[in-house]
């Protein structure tokens, strides 16, 4: 029993909760910056290009603590293909445009990884399709220690830019007013915002719509300064991926839902409400 709890429970609970703290925290901060309660990284590109990345150096061999890092450079080339047809639609600034072309970018990313694995052995494909709908049922503690070390870096650093989303939020006029430099504290957000979704990908694959709903939830105590705000949602988030992870292992036994299907059953519900708000 406790060789079981040691080897394959805690550190499945660990990694759960690592990946809600990565993905809870980059989308409280997506929306600050973007100023739009339907950002997160699933929809807007990121961890789609940072699958695409991981399955690329997976593909070359390259794993460990550069496998994050791999998966980091996907999501930024990600970010900006959504930016650049976003632009090319002739409305950048609008929120709803840049969704839609985070899911053509997103969409991409899944195309690009079903050529990839065009010939691969069977068992990898399986392996690969399993792990694209995201999952911890693998997680072991060399792996844990690499997302551990990503977070402290991303978290740390979005927590020190909390100020800097304060006015981002705001918006670009009053932000410039400010003495922002806009521009600049954009690309900073999305960075470090990338990198932490990037790390999850890594991690545990794609688990979508986490940094939507998590951030409303923490914004449901009252706050909204997003110092305070990042660190409810790396509390908010670690609970619900946890608590999808353990909802996968119990709906079906002896079958297991993939962690991405189960938060997508809570995520598009959220999703709709809130697109329909802004119609």
């Amino acid at each position: 029993m406790t060789y079981i709890v040691r080897a394959l429970r805690l550190p499945r609970v660990v990694m759960a909760s690592l990946v809600g703290v990565g993905l809870g925290m980059s989308g409280a901060a997506l929306q600050g910056t973007m100023r739009n309660p339907l950002a997160e990284p699933y929809l807007l590109g990121v961890s789609g290009g940072a699958a695409v990345g991981a399955v690329l150096a997976q593909a070359a061999g390259i794993a460990g603590a550069l496998l994050p890092f791999a998966a980091f450079v996907g999501a930024i080339v990600a970010v900006l293909a959504a930016f650049v047809v976003a632009h090319a639609a002739g409305a950048r600034g609008d929120p709803r445009v840049l969704l839609m072309a985070g899911v053509v970018v997103g969409a991409f990313a899944n195309a690009a990884i079903m050529v990839v694995l065009a010939n691969a052995e069977p068992n990898t494909v399986r392996n690969a399709l399993w792990w694209m709908m995201g999952s911890v049922s693998e997680a072991a503690w060399p792996q844990i220690a690499v997302l551990l070390g990503y977070l402290l870096v991303g978290g740390g650093a979005l927590v020190a830019l909390g100020r800097e989303i304060d006015v981002l939020a705001l918006g670009e006029e009053a932000a410039a007013g400010l003495g922002l430099e806009v521009d600049a504290a954009v690309r900073r957000v999305f960075l470090v915002a990338s990198l932490l979704a990037a790390a999850t990908v890594a991690a545990a694959g794609l688990v979508g719509f986490v940094g939507l709903v998590v951030p409303h939830i923490a914004r449901a105590f009252g706050l909204r300064r997003h110092r305070p705000l990042l660190l409810a949602s790396a509390l908010v988030g670690a609970t619900l991926v946890v608590s999808a992870d353990l909802l996968g292992r119990i709906l079906r036994p002896p079958a297991e839902l993939p962690l991405g299907a189960v938060t997508a059953l809570v995520g598009v519900p959220f999703f709709l409400a809130k697109l329909r708000r802004l119609a």
